[in-house]
């Protein structure tokens, strides 16, 4: 088995992050690797600023995208403490653009060797028509993408 140095775990801030964030967490205790928490945002959403743009001059596309990074880094903090990951070396990303190919991207970036994320996430109907992020990734990562699903057992 290959030693695992690098963890990332992709980060959307549905009901079921925090569950992939603690999984995460324990395994990278475990193994004594660094955690890497990622939030993408999306793409769609910074074209929606933009057209509104287009009509109220006091949004800035710019300042969207300021202030999301801001708001999600600290949630990213938040949530690695409620996931016990506060003791551990960790590095919060927080990207813009395609979900997935951003976290394509970090895995690169970041040298990762392993990716955690949970196969439930924020879905709407584009998801159902173009495929969710999960699904993407697990035709596309290269590296090994381990699967956390939702607790139905409580």
């Amino acid at each position: 088995m290959e030693k695992v140095d690098k963890l990332m775990v992709a980060v959307d801030f549905s009901e079921f992050s925090l569950r992939s964030v603690a999984y995460a967490a324990g395994l990278s205790s475990r193994i004594k690797a660094e955690l890497i928490l990622v939030n993408v945002i999306n793409q769609r959403d910074i074209e929606a600023i933009r057209n509104a743009a287009l009509y109220h001059s006091a949004i800035s596309v710019q300042g969207y995208v300021q202030d999301q990074t801001d708001m999600r880094t600290a949630e990213l903090h938040a949530l690695a403490d409620r996931g016990g990951a506060s003791a551990l070396p960790c590095r919060f990303v927080v990207r813009s653009g395609v979900p997935f190919t951003e976290l394509l991207a970090a895995v690169t970036e970041f040298d990762v060797d392993l990716l955690v994320m949970g196969t439930k996430g924020r879905s709407n109907l584009a998801d159902v028509i173009m495929g969710s992020t999960a699904e993407k990734m697990f035709r596309r990562c290269p590296v090994p993408l381990l699967s956390i699903r939702p607790d139905h057992r409580t």
